[in-house]
């Protein structure tokens, strides 16, 4: 038997899961937990089950001298000091796939909250309330269907996003390090350099990790017309 750890709130057929199979399961009733609960909580901990919020470092890993795996609630392990638990032998894990679709469908709401002008007009209303029927109503926005979407890094999200351009008759050009074979048969879709993207695309929707090579990579020359 282990004792499973969980920083945050956990669905009920989870913990069961784990119960079922023979664990023993710690969990908590708050979104997050501070720091000092954290450090303590793991002491015992054979299992860490925890957010991108949870810093998984040498003081916390000194602290888990039973710990054997790190389950990470999310796709990187940024918060995860992995070189220091693989010297003591903790394995990390992550959940790369279980948000893409979710994540896709979050860029496409914004995508199109911009382009209709839904928040803006939403306040409006409810500031002003309906000002009638209008030829040139003021939050009019523009149109999605049979523009041009760009996709700046064509990996599990990306190509999620780029998919969902079939059903309003968009044109799809994307950047990324290597040709998408898949997005190009299925989509027509172009592989093009970022200043090209930026310059054809009506939207552009980015989809790149932050790290030191994509940090700044929309800056004022990229921005401005």
């Amino acid at each position: 038997m282990a004792d499973v750890f969980i920083t945050t709130q956990a669905f009920p057929e989870a913990i069961d899961r784990l119960a079922e199979a023979g664990h023993a399961v710690r969990t908590t009733d708050k979104d997050a937990l501070a720091r000092d609960e954290l450090l303590s909580g793991v002491e015992e901990a054979d299992a860490l089950v925890c957010l991108l919020a949870d810093k998984v470092d040498e003081e916390l890993l000194g602290r888990a001298e039973r710990l054997k795996v790190v389950a990470n609630l999310g796709v990187g392990v940024d918060n995860i000091d992995v070189q220091a638990a693989t010297r003591r032998g903790v394995a990390v894990t992550n959940t790369p796939d279980v948000l893409t679709e979710t994540t896709a469908d979050l860029g496409w709401a914004l995508m199109m909250a911009g382009a209709r002008r839904i928040v803006e007009a939403d306040n409006h209303l409810r500031r002003h309330g309906f000002p009638g029927w209008t030829f040139m109503p003021p939050h009019m926005g523009v149109d999605v269907y049979g523009s041009t979407l760009g996709v700046v890094g064509a990996g599990r999200i990306g190509s999620a996003v780029a998919r969902r351009a079939v059903g309003f008759g968009m044109g799809v050009l994307y950047h990324a390090r290597s040709h998408k074979s898949e997005l190009e048969r299925d989509l027509g879709a172009e592989l093009v350099s970022l200043d090209e993207l930026l310059s054809r695309s009506d939207y552009v929707v980015l989809c790149v990790p932050l790290t030191e090579q994509t940090k700044y990579m929309i800056g004022r020359r990229e921005s401005c017309p």
